[in-house]
Parts: C-alpha cells; sequence; structure tokens
C-alpha cells in the first residue's frame, strides 16, 4: 500500500462517531442560543406590550375624568355670573321695609312674590346642574369652603364654629364657586377633631361687597 492510499485511508469508527458527536454538540449550542435570543426577545415584546396597556389605560382614565370634568363644570362660569343676579335679587328682597309687606296693597304684594319666584326658580336650576349652596350655619369652619369676616366672642359654642353666614357660598361638583362669607365664634372650648382650623384673614374688601 502506498504512502499516499494510507493518508487517504478512511477515519476509523471511533472517529467517525467523535467527529458526529463535536458536529451535535454544535447544533446543539446553536440552538440553545437561538433559544436564549428567542425568549429574551419575546420578554422584551412582553414588556413591551404591557407598557402600551399601561398607557392605554391612563389614556382612557385620563379621558374619562377629562369628560366628567366638561359635563361637571362646563356651566361654571355661568353659574358664577347668574349666582350674582340671585344676589341682587336677595338684595332687593331685604330691601322692602316691612311696613311696606304689611301693607297688603295687591300689586306690590305680587311683585314681591314674583321676584322671590324668580330667585327660588334660578336656584333651582342651577342646583339641577350640579351647584349646591353652602348655608354653614353651626358647622366647623373650613377654610376650604368659608370665608371668615369677623370673630364673634361667644364661650358658650365651641372655638371656630360658624355663627353667622353673612352670605351663603356656592359650590359646584367639589370645586367653590364662592365661598361662603361667615362670622365664627372666639373664646369657646375647641371643637373635637384631629387639629382645629383658624380663621382666614378678615377680607375687607369682600366685606364691603357683602
Amino acid at each position: 500500500m502506498s504512502d499516499q492510499a494510507k493518508h487517504e485511508r478512511a477515519p476509523s469508527e471511533a472517529e467517525a462517531v467523535e467527529a458526529n458527536a463535536e458536529r451535535t454538540e454544535g447544533s446543539i449550542d446553536g440552538d440553545y442560543e437561538a433559544v436564549v435570543r428567542l425568549l429574551k426577545e419575546n420578554e422584551e415584546l412582553k414588556d413591551r406590550a404591557l407598557r402600551v396597556a399601561a398607557e392605554m389605560e391612563n389614556l382612557r382614565r385620563r379621558t374619562a375624568r377629562d369628560v366628567h370634568d366638561a359635563r361637571t363644570y362646563a356651566v361654571a362660569n355661568f353659574a358664577r355670573d347668574m349666582l350674582s343676579v340671585s344676589d341682587n335679587l336677595r338684595r332687593a328682597l331685604d330691601a322692602i321695609p316691612a311696613e311696606a309687606k304689611a301693607s297688603g296693597d295687591a300689586g306690590f304684594k305680587a311683585l314681591i312674590e314674583g321676584v322671590d319666584l324668580t330667585e327660588r326658580a334660578m336656584l333651582s336650576a342651577l342646583e339641577r346642574h350640579g351647584v349646591k349652596k353652602l348655608a354653614p350655619e353651626g358647622e366647623k369652619f373650613d377654610p376650604n369652603f368659608h370665608q371668615a369676616m369677623f370673630e364673634v366672642p361667644n364661650p358658650d359654642v365651641p372655638a371656630n364654629t360658624v355663627v353667622q353666614v353673612v352670605q351663603p357660598g356656592y359650590s359646584i361638583g367639589e370645586r367653590v364657586l364662592r365661598p361662603a362669607m361667615v362670622g365664627v365664634a372666639k373664646g369657646g372650648p375647641k371643637i373635637a377633631a384631629d387639629a382645629p382650623v383658624e380663621p382666614g384673614p378678615v377680607n375687607e374688601q369682600a366685606e364691603k361687597d357683602a
């Protein structure tokens, strides 16, 4: 047998098995890397999908809140203007002398009743649109809804209790259209609460407007 024939001889069975094992191991390594890569891509896609879903849910909630606020507060500016009209009607009624009311004049009585009816109808219409009257006499002073005009020394009631309403306030939804202008008690026992609320400073301009 020539030297060339010896070099070109077929591999032995052991060599063939070893070569096949090496090829199989390389194939397994490649498959494992592909699986790992696919799992990583799957996790990234899942994370991206979750973020998109969360963003869509936040957008849905914001949109629902905006729609609710738009429906609730759309008439806020109009309602605030109508409160001024209602105030003028009430001032007109309060300005009528008691003697005139008791005079018994049919025409004058009808006029008074008409103005009173107009005021009540206007407030009723505003209430149907979410506007609520704030008349907090006897309640604890709340600076979020009340404006302190003065203090009244009164040891018989707890301090910071509203003892007089100079002008009723109004709210719409959770917002204040106009705070109630009130007088608060001073000098009595503290109201049982986590922390007593001190009345705010007197608003001289608001007092003049009242």
